[in-house]
Parts: C-alpha cells; structure tokens; sequence
C-alpha cells in the first residue's frame, strides 16, 4: 500500500522506539494500527458509495432508454394503426368512385339507346 520495504520498517521501529520508548511502544503501535484500520474502512465504504452509485446511474439510463424504446414502440402501432386506416379509406373512396362511375356509364348508355 504505501511501498515500503523491510529497511524502512526497521529505521521507523528504531526511530519510534527511541522517540516513544519502550513502554509506551505498543500502545502507540495499537492506536495507529486502530487509526489506520479505520481509514482502510472509511475508504473502502467511500469506494464501495461511489460504485453504487455509478451503477445506479446506469441502471438510471438504462431504465431511461427502455422508457424511449416503449415510446417509440407506441408510436410505431400508432402510424401502423393509421396507416391501415388510410388504405382502408382509399379502398372505400375508391370502391365509391368505381360504383358512381358505373352508375354513370350506365345512365349514359341507357340514355344513348
């Protein structure tokens, strides 16, 4: 974690243990130990926080390009839905138009005899 070799360890233990001195030396090495056992934690909960919500942002988008895709599937039935709608109606003018036109060849054959 912080890249430190078996030397450095031995200058930082003679130099605490001349600093602190011997009795005090393993309460001192238990309090840092607890100091830096909580940083471990605090971090790792912080880590652990932010993928969270990293993730939480993708499942947001995620959820947020399936709401798209449903809208456009509505919309996709809506303009089948017309678009039927439309060439039934062109099928019922035209079917009109065929019979009027009938009916008119008819009166004008019928008033030519």
């Amino acid at each position: 974690m912080f890249d430190i070799g078996f030397p450095e360890l031995v200058m930082i233990s003679i130099v605490a243990l001349l600093v602190i001195g011997p009795e005090k030396l393993p309460e001192t090495i238990r309090t840092i130990s607890l100091w830096v056992g909580r940083l471990q934690r605090s971090f790792t909960n912080i880590r652990r926080e932010i993928e969270n919500e990293i993730g939480a942002d993708e499942i947001r988008a995620q959820l947020h390009n399936e709401s798209i895709m449903k809208d456009l599937e509505e919309a996709k039935n809506t303009i089948s839905q017309a678009h039927q709608e439309v060439q039934q109606d062109v099928r019922e003018t035209i079917s009109a138009a065929e019979a009027e036109l009938k009916e008119i060849t008819s009166k004008s054959n019928s008033n030519a005899s």
